[in-house]
């Protein structure tokens, strides 16, 4: 948000990249806001098992249905790919969506529940109507996989989604008359994009901001943060290796509590050097490192806080 304030000031477009899935997901929240639907839930899905969290860039392949050799002669880095895959990726898009669009992030996290695009309303709904969100307006990502390894029916693993609530009895027959799927109350459906084409898509952006001088989505707050999380048990010394490496993996959290925790941001959490022992699983503080404040990156970072923490 620091850097798309300062391009504000300074008359030029930051954007979100259209074809990524932060900016589709943005694109979908505009579209249900501009249509007067309440969003309920917003995000992507991505293929998920707990056990990803702690998967490092050796077991990363298997994962992908490949060899360490077919990988290699492709060209593929298991570091990025195992990005993709341990959750940090999706942590960092969802915090892109969440900055972008006003919608919250769960309090410890994403859930990654299994669901196919035809349960999105079942699912995606609060807790209190007999979803899984802890309140409306919430971002989230669905695994393609159910917690046995089974694949998810009709799953999103390439997709977006947003779920819509009906603002009135009108709209409620309306997303039945026209097919939508609902949940068993028809105030709760959802819409969603299949697949998103990456680079392929880019040029959206490219003329949205050279000939509209509008960006394709743009984040507007600091509603969440991408924290560092050990992937095992770590020791005094050791150096991290940032997202998809051997040591953390990223975990998004509301941009509040990670202040509060003083949490070490996952795109800081690279080559720096442990000063304590951490346990598995625990979260990784500013305290927890040497960290050189003399670094341009982390004084703005440190601004970012300072302007946007709420």
């Amino acid at each position: 948000p620091l850097l798309a304030d300062e391009a504000r000031k300074a008359g030029v477009v930051y954007s979100l990249a259209y074809g990524d899935q932060p900016a589709l997901t943005a694109e979908l929240v505009d579209w249900a806001r501009a249509t007067g639907f309440h969003v309920v839930a917003a995000g992507k899905g991505t293929k998920y098992l707990p056990a990803y969290h702690d998967v490092t860039p050796d077991g990363v392949w298997q994962h992908y249905g490949l060899t360490a050799g077919e990988a290699q002669s492709a060209g593929m880095n298991p570091q990025m790919f195992n990005s993709f895959l341990d959750g940090t990726k999706s942590a960092i898009e969802m915090a892109a969506i969440a900055n972008a669009t006003a919608l919250d992030v769960p309090n410890d996290g994403l859930l990654f529940p299994p669901c196919g695009v035809d349960d999105l309303p079942h699912v995606l709904r609060p807790r209190e109507r007999g979803g899984v969100l802890e309140r409306s307006g919430m971002v989230e990502v669905v695994s393609s996989l159910e917690r046995d390894g089974r694949p998810v029916f009709r799953d999103l693993r390439w997709g977006v989604y947003v779920v819509l609530e009906a603002p009135n009895d009108y709209a409620a027959d309306c997303f039945r008359q026209y097919g939508l799927k609902t949940d068993t109350s028809g105030r709760y459906a959802a819409m969603y994009k299949p697949y998103h084409l990456i680079g392929l898509e880019l040029n959206v952006s490219v003329l949205s901001a050279a000939l509209r001088k509008e960006p394709t989505g743009q984040p507007r707050g600091f509603r969440g943060d991408v924290v560092a999380v050990a992937k095992k048990t770590l020791r005094a010394g050791e150096m991290l290796d940032g997202e998809g490496g051997y040591t953390v993996w990223g975990k998004v959290l509301p941009a509040a509590t990670s202040l509060q925790l003083g949490a070490l941001p996952i795109g800081l959490a690279h080559r720096v050097k442990l000063t304590r022992d951490v346990a598995h699983g625990e979260v990784l503080r500013w305290s927890d490192v040497a960290i050189d404040t003399a670094d341009e990156t982390v004084s703005v970072r440190k601004q970012m806080e300072a302007v946007f923490a709420r």
